[in-house]
């Protein structure tokens, strides 16, 4: 049976593209200096890396998932608005006499299909200020969530960074 003919480059060859350029644009960022000798020792030491990774099978579509990239675009500031109006409402909170804090529990449902989208919700509950994923139960797909206040655990249970997740991970 004949191979289909496969144009550009394959899903593999492109993981470790993407790999390769992020590291090497980070390895110019650091060093500071952009003189041949120090180019040259950057793009050695990315191409081992690459080659080392690509050796040991550890950059796949879920280490390194290039098509989440541009619908990340969209979510990444959202989420960054989230965590600065969540950091205000702590200070607030921390600032505030007597201290108005009210720790609760909540389980909260994770519509995400796969490992990536669940991890990213997860995460991203952590990463607002006053809620932490405590306990992530996958084949359950809910998280248990500890948050400062109850007000807090009742926005995140009304499911807006959920959807917004679930879109980024490709669902609607």
């Amino acid at each position: 049976m004949d191979r289909p003919v496969t144009r550009g480059l394959r899903p593999k060859a492109m993981r470790l593209l993407g790999l390769a350029i992020p590291l090497l644009l980070f390895w110019l960022l650091l060093s500071g200096h952009h003189d041949t000798l120090l180019i040259s020792i950057g793009i050695v030491c990315v191409l081992l890396t690459v080659w080392f990774s690509a050796r040991l099978a550890i950059v796949d579509g879920e280490s390194l998932p290039l098509h989440l990239l541009f619908r990340g675009l969209r979510y990444w500031p959202w989420l960054l608005v989230q965590i600065f109006k969540s950091a205000i409402g702590v200070t607030r909170l921390i600032l505030s006499r007597p201290l108005a804090i009210s720790p609760t529990l909540v389980r909260v449902t994770a519509h995400q299909s796969g490992p990536v989208g669940i991890t990213t919700f997860a995460n991203s509950i952590t990463l607002t200020p006053g809620t932490i994923s405590a306990v992530v139960l996958e084949q359950r797909h809910e998280i248990l969530v500890h948050a400062l206040t109850e007000e807090g655990a009742k926005d995140l249970a009304g499911g807006e960074m959920d959807r917004r997740v679930a879109v980024f991970e490709g669902g609607s």
